[in-house]
């Protein structure tokens, strides 16, 4: 999954009318949200366990456990980058997500 660049890593605070206004509705459009954070949470989580399983063996004991640069590396980045509420806000603001109504 791409993250892009503009999403910010901080709680920006946000004008309900702008929040609002694509549905008419406030609660509507955080659900719509919630649902497209949900989704990329997933893909997010999916991810980063297909790259961390190359990492992984079968005959893993806790006396065995040794620190692995690479998959410290791919850790950090996934810990870095925007959570996916946020994502999901910035993508709802901009008219990127797709929804149906009833």
């Amino acid at each position: 999954m791409e993250i892009k660049k503009n999403v910010p890593n901080n709680t920006v605070t946000r004008k309900l009318t702008d929040i609002d206004a694509p549905t008419g509705n406030v609660y509507e459009s955080v659900t719509i949200i919630a649902k497209r954070a949900n989704q990329i949470a997933t893909e997010l989580k999916q991810e980063l366990n297909r790259k961390l399983a190359d990492f992984s063996s079968s005959t893993d004991a806790l006396e065995e456990t040794f620190e692995n640069r690479e998959q410290i590396e791919i850790s950090k980045y996934y810990e870095r980058i925007p959570k996916p509420t946020l994502i999901a806000t910035e993508e709802f603001l901009e008219g990127e997500v797709v929804f149906k109504e009833k």
